[in-house]
């Protein structure tokens, strides 16, 4: 497998998972007895800070309201950390330092962690980096901001490595010297990331049973920064009228008139009514603009929605799945950062323009993928291939292997070059279509896979009542009665693309051809890099996406714009002219 494919694989394969040797969990009324014992016998026998007691058990007010996470092997307690929560009546620091003595504030987003304890038999640099770990996911996931602990002078390395900083106030507890340690969430990140391989190798040990994962998941970036303009409250709507929100690829014209008539006259009624339940109706006004049947077709609020369903529910962790590269970043951080699936990439090369070598995908093609993806037209390269070699290609596809093609802007290649009608009769095709772009109806969160029936059937089980919106079924009904609107808008693209393509290389730009409505372009090397561009054009009301981490090597110069209606794009010229020039002077 992997023929061709650069990198090979975003992680090495694997053996079957070992089982695991630990359990962390939280602890049970019954966890908490043997805490205390275990305390006891550390605190009071071992490290004689406290004095021994007959009944062989330490406690405190502090229990009443902390939280133990315990580790566990083979059943029993191996180690144990403390939470202390924001809002608790005390912390166990305030039994030796006062609060104004603190250089932190004790608030909202403040935790401490204390009686970080491995038991003697089980000492070791693993134990005490798990719990220190599932001590920090467990204050982030918990919304918190700050840190405290006291940490044992003998092991205050330790802490230090993790990121906890001295505040250079020394507590003494009976024979125990501790040092008050502090830091930020933020800064706990960047201390374990020295940790990684470590951590790695805990996660396939461990058996999590936390309410929240054992990796923080990440997010994934879109465009839309311009939102900060506006107000994410949207209490500057107006100003709407003044930004270029060219860092997103929302269509420049408006909907269909019939879609903004429609919505104007009917609008009260649509916002307080329930849709209809399956959206039967908006089902069938797009099986019957794309000459299928409606049980060719699922519906979804966008087609991230149908992207997070659909992938989560056909893959797990031990599928493989072959992506282009560069390529929208959904599907990567889906597959890798949601699923965890392995993903190799075919990378497309800056100098044959980022088409896609129909040689290579052959060979993709044949190697038993459980998934290859293709956006098409891509994004960023905005490259297409033409409908009649892809069908000729998917002919050849092993029974094994689904092919998902995101085919958002595919209008703007032309009449007829969707796949749906070969997707419907297909056994392991599916296209997805989102009315977003296109439509002009991003804002309505509107979208719909195109298969055979048999692929879309696990899939309506999943699917929710209602998932579109009343307005934005009404409106994607309107806008499929009116293709030749949307025809001329389409040609309009075009030509306004030609020309903003035309303008930027006076700039000095490279171009790279595309025929959505959006241009991959590259910075030239004597000037500023696409984050300077974006920073600086951003102060101007000027928002462009920094394209340059949609792909593996695609380098810091290299931006993605949005085509625009003509007047815009003149003020979009006039922008980058001017900061360019500033920058350079």
């Amino acid at each position: 497998m992997n023929r061709g494919l650069s990198p090979t694989s975003t992680r090495p394969d694997r053996a079957p998972p070992a089982p695991c040797a630990f359990t962390l969990c939280l602890a049970t009324p019954a966890d908490r007895e043997g805490i205390c014992r275990a305390r006891h016998e550390v605190y009071a026998r071992e490290l004689r800070q406290h004095p021994s007691n007959h009944g062989h058990s330490l406690r405190d007010s502090l229990d009443d309201f902390n939280t133990y996470l315990v580790a566990k092997i083979a059943g029993e307690i191996a180690a144990f950390v403390s939470i202390t929560p924001p809002g608790a009546p005390s912390y166990s620091i305030d039994k030796y330092l006062g609060r104004a003595a603190l250089p932190f504030p004790v608030d909202e987003g403040f935790f401490e962690v204390r009686l970080l304890t491995v038991l003697k038999a089980h000492r070791g640099r693993e134990l005490a980096v798990l719990l220190m770990y599932a001590a920090l996911r467990w204050v982030e996931a918990h919304n918190g901001t700050h840190v405290a602990a006291i940490g044992r002078v003998e092991i205050l390395e330790f802490y230090l490595k993790a990121g906890l900083q001295p505040m250079g106030l020394r507590i003494n507890s009976g024979a125990v010297s501790y040092e008050l340690l502090h830091a930020t969430v933020a800064e706990l990140r960047d201390g374990i990331s020295g940790f990684s391989g470590l951590l790695a190798r805990l996660e396939e040990k461990t058996s999590w049973r936390l309410s929240f994962p054992f990796f923080k998941p990440a997010s994934c970036f879109h465009g839309g920064a311009f939102f900060e303009a506006i107000g994410e409250e949207f209490d500057r709507l107006e100003r709407s009228r003044d930004i270029i929100n060219a860092d997103v690829l929302d269509a420049w014209y408006p909907p269909a008139p019939g879609v903004l008539a429609t919505l104007a006259d009917h609008l009260p009624w649509l916002l307080r009514t329930s849709p209809p339940t399956s959206g039967a109706g908006l089902i069938k006004a797009i099986a019957r603009a794309r000459g299928v049947q409606p049980s060719n077709i699922l519906p979804g609020a966008g087609s991230s929605d149908l992207i997070f369903r659909s992938l989560r529910h056909w893959l797990d962790a031990k599928s493989h799945v072959c992506i282009l590269d560069p390529t929208y970043g959904e599907y990567s951080h889906v597959l890798e950062n949601v699923i965890g699936c392995t993903v190799d990439r075919l990378g497309l090369d800056r100098e044959n323009g980022f088409i896609v070598d129909l040689d290579r995908l052959r060979a993709v093609l044949q190697d038993e993928y459980d998934l290859v993806v293709l956006v098409n037209p891509n994004s960023p390269t905005g490259r297409h291939i033409p409908r009649n070699k892809l069908e000729s290609l998917l002919g050849e596809l092993p029974g094994r292997t689904r092919v998902w093609i995101d085919e958002t802007y595919v209008e703007y290649a032309g009449p007829g070059e969707s796949m749906e009608r070969f997707a419907a009769r297909s056994e392991n095709v599916v296209v997805c279509k989102s009315m977003s772009k296109v439509y002009a109806l991003s804002g309505a969160r509107v979208a719909y896979l195109c298969a055979g029936p048999h692929q879309l059937e696990a899939l309506r089980a999943i699917t929710p009542p209602w998932v579109v919106g009343l307005p934005a079924q009404v409106a994607a009904v309107r806008a499929l009665q009116d293709p030749d609107y949307y025809a001329g808008c389409y040609h309009e693209t075009a030509r306004l693309r030609t020309e903003l393509s035309e303008e930027l290389r006076k700039l000095g730009w490279a171009i790279y051809p595309g025929i959505a409505n959006f241009l991959l372009c590259e910075l030239p090397g004597n000037g500023p890099d696409a984050a300077e561009v974006v920073r600086r054009c951003r102060a101007r009301g000027l928002f462009l996406r920094n394209a340059s981490a949609m792909g593996a090597h695609l380098g810091e110069r290299i931006l993605r714009v949005a085509v625009k209606e003509a007047g815009i794009q003149r003020r979009l010229l006039r922008i980058l002219e001017e900061e360019l020039a500033a920058s350079i002077g």
